[in-house]
């Protein structure tokens, strides 16, 4: 586990940087700052910034150069005392122009907001639309003009939406920050206009300079599109803190907290339970009692169903209930042998009925995520393995609590539906560096297309001998496992990071406090089930 983190933490480094050293030197010489500087100036001192997406893009676009952490940051910091989410351009990659990826970022961040009912603080300096990939990021449902129909439904909301105009913002991109409800603009390197100075040469024929077009004294003092006019970043970064320490407050949504207590037991023990191998069984209980309060929890229907535990809880004083995958074997009554990370018929109406009692009492859920999918087999079937799951899978799509899903080890088919998988729309999720994200398990999977090739070539004919079929099955798998690899889940933001185990509590914490932050939760009705 120190190695994965250890090899994480260097990519990170070097995302940290964006287009490098040079550009961000660059960027000085403008007196201008670097995207992640202008954070660091806008959050309260020595605060916690949870970023989201810092994988983002990796190991994409590299016919391009790629496009580290897609060209934008953003994540949930506190400005005065407020969580607000943060979104900045970062002018080094590519000058901060959109990839199709950055778009997806952007959305997830306004999604967030939303959700959750928060602040959000748009830093703009970007050279809008990625032209190579326009066709990949303008015209349908969840693109380009998604951001802007979402400034205008956030604003219908009364969620507060803040925007600095940096640096350049062209085209489309000008929208986002004139429909927030307030827009500052630095002199001297912000300016917004639907069509740069070159553009309307080619269009109309009119010759202008960039600053006279729609620069900060333009937009400031002549057009009026703009609402304050900032001599640097810093001032314009210590405005938005002041406009930020002036919102009003809503009630939020009445989660219980009280204060809370360590662990008895450190939260860097975790490295040591997780296994180097996912298909060794471990004792989730052991994971469990490094997060939560006190390691204690109040097991529901703990004799029942064990390849799932549910238990209420607290972590950092919130109550939570938690829906972990149990990775030891267990035996039950009847003397059935129960196999860990299986979700069996049982388990899965434990799971439902669970879910239910959350959303009765208005308690979040955490899902610790370690499954290889629902029980497979003749008396699987004829139990009802099916009706089961589905059970299990309608309360978790109906659920109106904030979900939380941590992603531990394995994520494979249908089990990463009924733990809150990503399309079952947890608040937030992460993983841990030993999770792997697939259909099924990188094995079962190799020899299943191992052997329809095998099937194929016979048909034609052809015979593999054993070294050739021991050589192509470890092609196969090698593929396959590059692609359940979390850093290829965190670079198409299938999660919204990974992270290191020993920050579990903060993280859970700060989710839920983000959380509580929204008070208007839907009616509960769980819909067509049978319980």
């Amino acid at each position: 586990m120190k190695n994965l983190l250890r090899k994480l933490d260097a990519k990170a480094k070097e995302i940290y940087l964006g287009g490098g050293k040079k550009a961000i030197e660059k960027l000085h010489s403008q007196k201008k700052l670097h995207c992640r500087e202008r954070i660091n100036l806008l959050i309260d001192k020595d605060s916690y910034f949870m970023e989201i997406g810092l994988f983002t893009a990796y190991g994409m676009y590299e016919e391009y150069g790629g496009a580290p952490s897609s060209g934008t940051i953003f994540g949930i910091g506190k400005i005065n005392g407020r969580e607000c989410v943060i979104v900045a351009n970062d002018a080094t990659v590519k000058a901060g122009a959109w990839f199709p990826i950055t778009c997806k970022k952007n959305l997830r961040a306004q999604e967030i907001a939303i959700e959750n009912r928060l602040p959000i603080i748009y830093l703009v300096d970007s050279a809008g639309v990625f032209l190579p990939l326009q066709e990949d990021i303008f015209p349908d449902k969840e693109h380009f003009g998604r951001i802007f129909r979402n400034n205008a439904v956030m604003s219908s909301m009364g969620i507060p939406q803040i925007a600095a105009i940096m640096g350049p913002c062209v085209a489309g991109g000008a929208y986002l920050p004139i429909m927030s409800d307030e827009a500052l603009i630095v002199e001297g390197s912000g300016s917004v206009f639907l069509a740069g100075s070159h553009l309307v040469k080619a269009a109309i024929g009119e010759n202008i300079e960039n600053e006279a077009l729609g620069g900060a004294e333009v937009h400031s003092e002549i057009s009026g599109v703009t609402d304050y006019k900032m001599k640097n970043d810093e001032e314009c970064l210590e405005t938005i803190r002041s406009l930020v320490n002036k919102l009003g407050h809503t009630s939020n949504a009445g989660f219980d907290r009280i204060t809370g207590v360590e662990p008895l037991y450190p939260e860097k023990e975790i490295y040591g339970i997780l296994p180097q191998d996912r298909a060794k069984p471990y004792d989730m209980y052991e994971l469990i009692a490094r997060i939560t309060d006190g390691s204690e929890i109040d097991e529901y229907k703990a004799g029942f169903g064990k390849s799932i535990i549910t238990a209420y809880a607290r972590i950092n004083g919130w109550s939570i209930g938690i829906v972990a995958n149990q990775r030891t074997i267990t035996k039950t009554k009847q003397g059935e042998m129960q196999v860990g990370g299986v979700i069996y018929s049982d388990s899965a109406d434990k799971g439902a009925r669970f879910i239910m009692n959350c959303n009765q009492k208005k308690i979040p859920l955490l899902f610790l995520q370690d499954v290889t999918g629902f029980m497979v087999g003749s008396r699987a079937e004829h139990g009802g393995i099916i009706k089961d799951g589905a059970k299990m899978v309608n309360a978790v799509a109906n659920s109106v609590v904030p979900k939380i899903t941590i992603i531990v080890g394995n994520s494979y088919g249908a089990g990463n539906y009924a733990m809150c998988g990503k399309a079952y729309d947890p608040r937030f999720i992460f993983a841990y560096p030993t999770a792997s994200i697939a259909v099924m398990g990188g094995a079962q999977a190799s020899n299943v297309l191992l052997n329809i090739k095998i099937g194929q070539l016979k048909k034609q004919g052809k015979k593999l001998s054993d070294e050739e079929q021991s050589a192509m099955l470890k092609e196969i798998m090698d593929h396959y496992d590059k692609f359940a690899d979390p850093l290829y889940a965190a670079s198409r933001l299938w999660v919204d990071g990974i992270i290191d185990p020993a920050d579990t509590r903060k993280i859970v914490s700060k989710c839920l406090k983000c959380a509580n932050n929204n008070p208007n939760l839907p009616k509960f009705n769980p819909g067509v089930i049978q319980v």
